[in-house]
């Protein structure tokens, strides 16, 4: 009675576990760059939103642009965008929460509203990984003009080329 012993051999093994980690090793990283992509689009869309957003303010409100974020948004508190509430100047519920936040999709947003004769004549808006090079490369800028500009090595400023 002779019992053969089936399975794989620990060389049979190895060679797999090889195999599956030099698949990992070319798929990692172009992840990690699609995530930084993503993130990047991600930006940019929200860029585009706030400007957009801020024609709407401009024009449904009166008061020049948005004094802060949070002003484009519920200003705090959700019960404001939820009917029969009417959106106000202080809560005109035009982004989502995440984006008055200041921070969405592994970007920071920093936003700065300037008062000229009692309206808010021109703002900034700049959008900077949160760790570059991990969450996202460029760098993004837009203000009153609608134009977003990017930049790959610093903080971008209205100077910077136009994506």
């Amino acid at each position: 009675m002779s019992a053969r012993q089936r399975g794989f051999s620990l060389i049979e093994l190895l060679i797999v576990v090889a195999i599956i980690l030099v698949v990992a090793a070319i798929a990692i990283p172009n992840l990690l760059r699609s995530r930084m992509a993503a993130n990047e689009a991600s930006a940019v869309a929200s860029l585009r939103t706030v400007n957009t957003s801020q024609v709407v303010y401009q024009t449904s409100y009166g008061v020049g642009f948005a004094a802060a974020l949070t002003n484009l948004s519920d200003g705090g508190t959700p019960a404001n965008c939820i009917s029969p509430t009417v959106p106000v100047a202080a809560s005109a519920c035009l982004i989502d929460n995440s984006l008055a936040s200041g921070t969405k999709s592994g970007y920071t947003f920093t936003y700065a509203a300037v008062a000229v004769g009692g309206l808010n004549a021109t703002y900034t808006l700049s959008a900077d990984p949160v760790a570059s090079g991990a969450s996202g490369q460029r760098h993004f800028f837009t203000d009153q003009t609608n134009v977003i500009r990017a930049n790959v090595s610093a903080p971008a400023s209205a100077t910077d080329p136009a994506i």
